[in-house]
């Protein structure tokens, strides 16, 4: 297949998977499994990032400090970003945003406003991840594989809580699922704009993989991992270990198949 090839069947299939598979834990009262997902999702994310994304993109640049320091600004630059979407979004003294579970049976419908803003949100994330895996399947087939995998692992425990907050707002199930469906469209958006786009700056890969990585890490360890520490008890916390690592195994499995 070509470069383009892939990466139009990785960004769609990626968007569509997750926003089924999220829409089955979400909508069928699927909850238990989620903390398992989560851990999974912790795994694949780290593991695509110290096992492939980094390693790519220290071997494309000239100067592997960039690639480090560029990471590191990425980290800083998410939690701006996120910062500033908990403004946004959150009011007094109670945050929806992160507790979507714990308002959406005790609240009142907020006529829409949340939602409408976890959608815009969540549209322009999918169009982000596009270019993301664009610019992994530029670098490398076998990296864009691992990177999109990392991706769809992530998204599903993401779109959970899009879809509580979608029915908190006051969308049906069905709108709801039709919302996140028509959002996961960005990714294929931003996966073909950046194929074509990125062609002609393939300079710009080795950055675009460092910014990846720190959005994953990010991700793992602000957003995931400390939702785990919650569960305090040793089984959970074996259960979470054993998981991780199976995320991690998961893409080592990929990288070694595909390499």
């Amino acid at each position: 297949m070509t470069i383009l090839t892939w990466i139009i069947l990785a960004s769609f299939l990626g968007g569509i998977l997750s926003v089924i598979a999220a829409a089955l834990f979400a909508l069928n009262a699927r909850s238990q499994y989620l903390g398992g997902l989560v851990s999974y999702a912790i795994g694949a994310l780290l593991g695509a990032v110290f096992l492939d994304i980094l390693p790519e993109a220290i071997e494309l640049s000239p100067n592997p400090a960039t690639v480090s320091a560029t990471v590191l600004l990425g980290i800083l630059l998410f939690f701006t970003l996120e910062k500033v979407l908990i403004w946004r979004h959150c009011h007094h003294d109670h945050c929806e945003v992160h507790e979507p579970h714990e308002h959406s049976e005790h609240s009142e419908h907020d006529h829409g406003r949340s939602g409408t803003m976890v959608i815009v949100g969540d549209t322009f994330h999918n169009f982000v991840d596009g270019i993301i895996i664009a610019a992994a399947f530029l670098a490398d087939v076998n990296l864009g594989i691992v990177t999109a995998l990392a991706i769809i692992a992530h998204e599903i425990p993401q779109e959970v809580g899009d879809f509580a907050i979608l029915l908190h707002s006051g969308y049906s199930k069905l709108r709801a699922f039709q919302m996140n469906l028509i959002s996961s469209f960005a990714t294929l958006v931003g996966g073909v704009l950046g194929y074509f786009v990125l062609q002609d700056m393939q300079a710009l890969v080795p950055t675009l993989l460092a910014l990846a990585a720190s959005s994953m890490i990010y991700v793992a360890v602000a957003d995931l991992i400390p939702g785990l520490h919650k569960r305090t008890q040793m089984r959970d916390t074996v259960q979470q270990v054993v998981l991780i690592c199976a995320g991690i195994s998961t893409i080592a499995l990929v990288s070694v198949v595909m390499g």
